[in-house]
């Protein structure tokens, strides 16, 4: 393998992995928030059980978040300095904004969160889980404004040398993808605190486990596992069409569409068979055109409007992104049945469907990677689209062997990393609430 394809795969995993994280932490957040203010409110000790064992998992999950995050920054001088050295006027400063503006807020207060709850009165503390919850989701604010500026970069100019300079912020800011990937993203990750809450609960509540507390925490879980995944489709949508729009090559990879159509269908799941130009499987006639703008009969651009050369792997992208919806289609189906089992008084004694939820845990974390991968992969081969090609990108004096070592070295730290996390997360889930 080249040195390119080992600096992709070493970013795509240290990406990924990281990612893993801040995906629970903003729900985790938003979750603590809730339960506090319950606390706050109706001074019941069974919200402030639950406001101590999240912000436990919170400390957890935000330590390893810092930890692989680290490891990013540095990926892009090593083996990306081309993108540095073309970017650094635009990417710098939100990069710098997230660390300045967000991050150190959001590190602040969780400190408060965990070791200061008889140090400070109920007020403060409700606000330092407001300013963590504030914190966190500045914080992917920037990181998605930055990373949406690569998918449809704005506000800037070029310089003689080619260097792309910032000319207006605020245009680069919100740009035309950041607000609806910024919506999308997090209500995902507060649908993956939803299922891990309802999960735990769950496991608590068929063991006969934390009593009450078990119960109230499965209540919060259930409602925030009603509600966001059916949120999720709509931010879906807006985001699907702001590819259509923007995007339309990877519009036309996601859905496996290589002729420009008028009624375009809308696959379930298939294969892509790249070489002949065909796609074969399950689909509903005209839905994609409909789904666009309500027309049957609207126009979906296919993948040959473009020259090959600019075609992402079309069958990868094809494939995550469907497996990215089929897990939230899942999981719609499943909030919707807690929901239902919740109203009718039957949620806690439903045996089988408790035993499902501590499984679904992960699917989540499935959505997120593989909607991460039709997105990045989808933009290929550009890493700046239309701007910058990712070969361009890479650093000249890195050689493969050096990277396959890093690569390698990574792979076994984070399997540590990955290791240390689940038998610490397992061992506060076993603690429980009341411990």
């Amino acid at each position: 393998m080249d040195a390119l394809l080992l600096a992709r795969i070493q970013f795509a995993f240290t990406v990924g992995f990281h990612f893993l994280f801040p995906a629970m932490t903003l729900g985790t957040t938003l979750a603590i928030l809730i339960s506090e203010t319950l606390y706050l409110v109706k001074k019941e000790e069974v919200y402030k059980k639950i406001t101590d064992f999240l912000a436990r998992l919170l400390g957890l999950i935000f330590v390893m978040g810092t930890a692989t995050g680290i490891t990013m920054e540095f990926s892009f001088g090593m083996n990306w300095s081309g993108y540095s050295r073309v970017v650094g006027d635009v990417f710098g400063p939100l990069l710098a904004a997230e660390a300045v503006i967000a991050f150190f807020l959001e590190a602040v207060f969780i400190g408060v969160l965990i070791f200061a709850r008889e140090k400070v009165s109920p007020r403060v503390y409700w606000l330092s889980a407001l300013l963590v919850f504030i914190g966190g989701h500045l914080s992917a604010f920037w990181i998605l404004a930055a990373n949406s500026w690569m998918q449809t970069p704005a506000g800037f100019q070029i310089d003689g040398t080619g260097r792309i300079i910032l000319s207006s912020f605020r245009e680069a800011l919100f740009n035309s993808s950041t607000m609806v990937r910024f919506f999308h993203t997090v209500m995902a990750s507060w649908m993956t605190c939803a299922i891990m809450i309802a999960g735990i609960a769950a496991y608590y509540v068929r063991k006969g486990r934390q009593g009450q507390t078990a119960k109230i925490m499965l209540k919060i879980g259930i409602i925030l596992f009603a509600l966001t995944p059916l949120i999720q489709l709509s931010t879906g949508h807006l985001h699907a069409i702001q590819v259509i729009d923007t995007q339309p090559e990877k519009a036309a990879a996601l859905e496996g569409l290589f002729e420009t159509t008028r009624g375009a269908p809308l696959y379930i799941a298939g294969y892509v068979d790249e070489q002949n130009e065909k796609t074969r499987g399950l689909y509903v006639p005209r839905l994609l055109s409909f789904l666009y703008n309500f027309d049957l009969h609207s126009e979906i651009k296919g993948l040959k409007e473009f020259p090959r050369e600019t075609w992402p792997p079309v069958n990868l992208v094809f494939q995550t992104y469907h497996i990215m919806v089929g897990v939230g289609v899942f999981a719609i189906f499943m909030g919707l049945f807690g929901a239902f089992l919740l109203v009718t008084n039957r949620l806690y004694t439903a045996k089988k469907y408790l035993f499902v939820l501590p499984f679904m845990i992960p699917l989540p974390h499935l959505a997120h990677e593989t909607g991460w991968i039709s997105a990045e992969v989808g933009r290929q081969p550009w890493i700046i689209y239309k701007l910058m090609k990712t070969a361009d990108a890479i650093s000249p004096v890195v050689s493969a062997g050096q990277i396959l070592a890093s690569l390698i070295t990574f792979f076994v730290i984070y399997l540590l990393l990955l290791i240390m996390f689940i038998f610490l997360f397992l061992k506060i889930v076993k603690k429980g609430p009341t411990a």
